[in-house]
């Protein structure tokens, strides 16, 4: 008797190929050279491992900085990875996670939707637009922690099972000690749902009168308690009749709207009240980490400091310069306003406010497009049927065919080509943008116990990483007085004497700068190079960095 093959499934064969695919992606998308947060991340992990959690600044040279530590947890793996392979271990880690954060969104988006060949494209356009994010930094993790906080609270909602309680329940512990930063927007995502579930009871209670039939049994019942109110009794009770007559009607006629809505679902779950009272739960796994209140206060501190307003990714997008959140904005609009494609509330409510994030803070559209790739799959799926004889079975077994599998292969491929291209030349450190060999110069002729350096933001972090102190670096917070217990503002010294909205001269007097390091083509640069020469010693050039002596006061 001969043994037959082993067949697979056209639906297992697709999923094996996508799932391929996306990860080849992903890695093509994960640059080589390594974002300026990373080098700050590498030192603190070593300095937690040696000294712990001393919530104490200990890589400027300004004295006593308080300092929070937001994603101590992340920047200790970090440390122990770099410890071990060097900076190709963490490349290969921010390669792998970014590969989890693909098919992750793919797994998602063919779970709650039930299609496997818009996930897929969902994956990978997602992937493509929020390609300039994927970087080694905790936010690379908090990514996959929202998608899947996702998936649970509507995994629960379908289900009630109390394994996706257990998940959402150990999330924002995990993102209280990877990424604090972002522990508020955990429980953003539950407001759509609680939303939605409160004006379903509100729509009921004031379309079923339940407030008037409660009123009136209330009466009843009370007439009833008292002898000789048996007429009053009679009446109420016709009159309770004739309302639960007309309730009765209304609902019969409201069944049928809410299974045929004109543009907007709306559904009262139940399972919503479990879900309020699991997000009351979560509310203190804040205290599940070694920084105290900071889950919660860190937010909040940094909205009432400066730092929002300057740094480039927090400041609010223009849309006219995002092509390709305008494309994604337009399609949501386009189905919605000229299709007979509709929306669930929530949904709506998903969609609405995290546009509105995104639109005040630009580094929020990766949430946007991560979360909102369900819903923009939810309403492509019910386009194509509803207009199209199109089945998504039969292209997915056409794909999984020899050829089929050949020509999408090659198209991913292709893609991947083009977006590595540009980067194959680079390396895991960029000299035109860190003072690789100035930072060799500073080490062996300078003292750094007798220095202090007046540096730039976006270099700060590698010159930590050399084990230089600085005047600041990318932990921006850290530099503002609402974090810093300082009464100066550090950070806004450093932006308006970067900016010459300050004399330099001043701001170097007002902390003891003995030494300067810039790019050669700042303003601070070009105009010690034009006016101030003689109170400048160079002290090394290249062709893109310069540091100086200071040689008197200033005066």
């Amino acid at each position: 008797m001969k043994k037959g093959k082993l067949k697979i499934s056209p639906k297992i064969k697709f999923t094996i190929i996508a799932i391929a695919l996306i990860a080849v992606f992903c890695v093509a998308l994960t640059p080589i050279t390594l974002q300026n947060d990373t080098y700050y991340t590498i030192k603190i992990g070593e300095h937690i491992l040696k000294n712990g959690i001393d919530m104490q600044d200990p890589f400027s040279w300004h004295e006593n900085l308080a300092y929070t530590y937001p994603h101590w947890a992340y920047d200790v793996i970090t440390y122990l990875i770099y410890n071990v392979f060097g900076m190709t271990g963490i490349y290969i880690v921010t390669c792998m996670l970014s590969v989890i954060l693909g098919i992750t969104i793919y797994i998602v988006n063919c779970k709650l939707v039930k299609n496997r060949i818009i996930s897929f494209v969902m994956a990978i356009g997602t992937m493509y637009l929020i390609r300039g994010y994927i970087a080694a930094r905790a936010q690379l993790v908090t990514f996959i922690l929202f998608i899947l906080t996702i998936l649970f609270i509507e995994m629960f909602l379908e289900t009630k099972k109390k394994r996706y309680v257990i998940g959402l329940i150990i999330i924002p512990i995990l993102i209280a000690n990877i990424h604090l930063a972002v522990f508020p927007f955990y429980f953003i995502l539950y407001l759509p749902y609680i939303a939605e579930y409160i004006i379903a009871i509100a729509g009921e209670s004031i379309i079923y009168r339940k407030r008037i039939v409660k009123h009136l049994k209330y009466k009843i019942k009370k007439l009833s308690k008292k002898e000789g109110n048996e007429e009053k009794i009679e009446k109420l009770q016709h009159e309770l009749t004739k309302l639960e007559e007309k309730v009765d009607k209304v609902k019969i006629k409201r069944s049928k709207e809410l299974k045929n809505p004109y543009k907007i679902k709306l559904k009262k779950n139940d399972n919503v009240k479990w879900l309020i009272l699991i997000m009351i739960i979560c509310l203190f796994t804040g205290l599940l980490t070694p920084l105290r209140d900071t889950p919660y206060t860190y937010l909040v501190k940094t909205i009432h400091g400066n730092t929002m307003q300057n740094i480039n990714e927090h400041l609010p997008m223009t849309l006219s310069n995002e092509t390709e959140v305008c494309c994604v904005l337009i399609s949501f609009l386009a189905i919605l306003i000229f299709t007979k494609v509709k929306i669930r509330l929530c949904d709506l409510f998903m969609l609405s406010g995290l546009a509105y994030l995104m639109i005040i803070s630009k580094r929020q559209v990766t949430m946007f497009m991560i979360i909102c790739s369900v819903i923009l799959n939810r309403l492509i799926v019910d386009l194509i049927k509803n207009y199209t004889k199109v089945k998504l079975d039969n292209i997915e077994k056409k794909i999984t065919t020899i050829i089929g599998t050949l020509v999408v292969t090659i198209l991913i491929l292709v893609w991947c080509y083009y977006i590595v291209k540009p980067k194959k030349d680079d390396t895991y450190i960029d000299g035109t943008v860190y003072p690789v060999q100035a930072c060799d110069y500073i080490l062996e002729n300078i003292d750094l116990g007798q220095a202090k350096f007046y540096n730039e933001y976006n270099y700060g972090s590698y010159m930590i990483y050399r084990g230089i102190p600085v005047f600041i670096d990318s932990r921006a917070d850290l530099y503002a007085p609402e974090f810093s217990g300082k009464k100066d503002d550090i950070f806004m010294d450093f932006i308006d004497t970067s900016s010459i909205g300050k004399f330099y001269g001043d701001t170097f007097k007002k902390y003891g700068i003995t030494h300067v390091i810039t790019y050669k083509n700042s303003k601070v640069n070009m105009i010690i190079t034009k006016t101030q020469a003689s109170k400048y010693q160079e002290l090394y050039s290249d062709k893109y960095f310069v540091v100086y002596k200071i040689i008197n006061d200033n005066k």
